[in-house]
């Protein structure tokens, strides 16, 4: 599959089905074996054992035909109408109502490398189905993210091994964590890589060298690196605000959109008035002020129209204005948490091992410094797997996420029961045709 095909939901296609009214119920059961069609019914459709004869009664008839609407992915049109040419029905592609949203079916779904990055963004929500699907890019921020406040090596090695027993199966009370098996050793594989820039494996005890700094000596500078680190994701999160925005109505929507270009050039401008302020270089003072008044204007003019203007709503837009100037601000000094998260885990590790040397005695002693070590590492990996577990969660929800999605889509939901006695017309217990 191509790469820019797999950043997009699928294709669907309008789709109205038409049989004789004494071919109906085979037009349904081929339908159902098919899989691949959402039917749009008066009612909520079910598996039970009256639900192929529910549908029946719901079909639109004329004269001696009768039908359905619905929607089924664009590739899978060709089997569908072979299917329906067989049993004497057929498929007639429509156009999309005005106003209405197709469901939303993502490419790979159930595969081991986007089915876990994938809940990710159906934990948040359903991808609308105009959007980009950021589930992919999504998956290696929060590995980076949790990587940076979890680094260690010997954690992030553990980690490592965790994935590849699960990747094995061989703990069936874990069996149905399998598919997470990439993702646990990705967290863990960037949480070496930190670990060894950091020199921090089972905390401060001097098996690798420094490759960059150590968080406790060095906490300005890798403050600075984890808030350069959100300012870029952030800029990706923008661009694919922006990229979505254009996709949803068009560039005079995303023109105006506070997570579209507007909101973009905005964050564009900030980071060029930090640089100029920081450099002293008035010429970029300059256009970032223009850049910046300039996008709080199309921003202004966007919230002043969904308010539905008047008095009322200037008074609206002027307050989401401020409210977007403060959240921009917060949004970016919210990445410090990784810099923090990361200081804290090396602190507790350091403790760890500042008490395993203290107790260390070439006598029985020497068995506590051990005791104190393992119980010591064991907890802070517990503790900081969770807080850096959530932590980079919460970040991709309210800071990245937030800028990406504008609403939310449904998902596609094939009409498919299962009972054997519904599909198969020639079952004893089924009930004969009205």
């Amino acid at each position: 599959m191509p790469w820019r095909e797999s950043l997009s939901p699928v294709q669907m296609t309008r789709v109205a089905l038409v049989a004789p009214i004494e071919q109906r119920r085979e037009l349904l059961v081929a339908i159902a074996h098919n899989a691949h069609v959402e039917l749009d019914l008066p009612y909520s459709p079910g598996d039970g054992p009256d639900e192929v004869d529910k549908a029946v009664d719901a079909a639109m008839t004329s004269g001696s035909t009768a039908g359905w609407v619905g929607w089924t992915p664009a590739k899978e049109l060709p089997a569908l109408t072979e299917a329906l040419t067989s049993v004497g029905a057929a498929v007639v592609p429509l156009g999309r109502p005005r106003g209405v949203q197709p469901p939303t079916l993502l490419t790979g779904v159930g595969t081991s490398r986007a089915g876990v990055s994938r809940t990710l963004v159906d934990t948040y929500g359903t991808v609308p189905y105009a959007d980009v699907d950021p589930s992919r890019m999504a998956g290696v921020a929060y590995v980076v993210m949790f990587g940076m406040m979890f680094g260690d090596l010997g954690h992030g090695a553990i980690l490592v091994l965790a994935g590849l027993v699960l990747r094995s199966g061989r703990i069936k009370k874990l069996a149905s964590l399998k598919k997470t098996w990439l993702f646990v050793a990705g967290a863990g594989l960037t949480s070496m890589v930190f670990g060894a820039l950091y020199g921090e494996a089972f905390g401060p005890t001097g098996l690798v060298p420094v490759l960059w700094l150590e968080p406790m000596n060095n906490p300005i500078p890798l403050m600075v690196t984890a808030l350069i680190f959100g300012a870029v994701l952030l800029a990706g999160a923008y661009a694919l605000g922006t990229i979505n925005r254009v996709r949803e109505g068009g560039w005079a929507y995303a023109l105006y959109a506070s997570s579209g270009a507007a909101g973009a050039v905005l964050f564009l401008a900030i980071g060029l008035l930090t640089w100029g302020l920081i450099s002293n270089l008035s010429p970029v003072v300059l256009i970032a002020v223009i850049l910046a008044a300039t996008a709080l204007v199309f921003i202004f003019i966007g919230f002043f129209v969904d308010a539905g203007g008047g008095p009322t709503g200037i008074m609206q837009a002027v307050i989401e204005l401020v409210d977007t100037v403060i959240r921009l601000g917060s949004n970016v000094v919210s990445f410090a948490r990784l810099a923090a998260f990361g200081l804290t885990h090396a602190a507790l590790l350091s403790v760890v091992w500042s008490a395993t040397t203290a107790l260390w005695q070439p006598d029985w002693r020497a068995l506590a410094a051990i005791l104190v070590f393992v119980v010591g590492n064991v907890l802070t990996f517990a503790l900081e797997a969770l807080v850096a577990g959530v932590q980079a969660l919460r970040l991709e929800y309210y800071e990245l996420f937030s800028r990406i999605f504008q609403s939310e889509g449904r998902p596609f939901r094939p009409w498919a029961p299962v009972r054997s006695a519904d599909l198969h017309p020639d079952s004893s217990s089924e009930r004969p045709l009205p």
